[in-house]
């Protein structure tokens, strides 16, 4: 369990982020059409994963354009965007906000990633989804960079996620 803070009230996570070097767990998440998306259907590329409450938070779109900006540049990776919003909040999201090269996807059929990736917020007023994480996987679906945001109203450092990634 690890603690982080949303406008600096504790809220507890219900695990810890996948450790570096380790295999990053698999994942059955959902795209805007409905479809199955898992870790496997990236296989073979580089994997940000931009894991956030709600598109529908300033911070978290302000994440997810960052994130989109930088990835028209990268060849060999995929940014994934991953909340607890429904498919059709984060077609409406992606669209207005024109976030193409991102990859979004929902946790509306399960909250089974947030607890394998460690990030299932256990109480407070966000209880029941995500904490604010990145995650960098490689090619290989090893674990090379976490970043547990240790306030939820924060961005992530960027920096050194795409240094990771790159």
């Amino acid at each position: 369990m690890a603690t982080v803070t949303l406008r600096g009230s504790p809220t507890h996570t219900n695990g810890e982020l996948p450790k570096v070097g380790t295999s990053a767990p698999d994942f059955v998440l959902t795209g805007i059409d409905l479809a199955d998306v898992s870790l496997s259907s990236f296989q073979g590329k580089k994997k940000l994963l931009n894991i956030v409450p709600s598109l529908d938070t300033p911070v978290c779109a302000t994440s997810t354009r960052k994130f989109n900006e930088v990835a028209k540049d990268q060849d060999n990776a995929v940014m994934l965007i991953i909340s607890a919003d429904l498919p059709f909040a984060i077609s409406r999201f992606c669209s207005t906000e024109k976030t193409k090269q991102v990859k979004a996807l929902s946790m509306m059929r399960d909250k089974k990633f947030a607890k394998d990736y460690g990030v299932l917020l256990q109480d407070g007023p966000l209880k029941g989804i995500t904490a604010r994480a990145v995650v960098v996987i490689d090619e290989n679906d090893k674990v090379t960079y976490t970043e547990l945001v240790s306030e939820i109203a924060q961005e992530p450092d960027y920096d050194r996620a795409l240094a990771a990634l790159n």
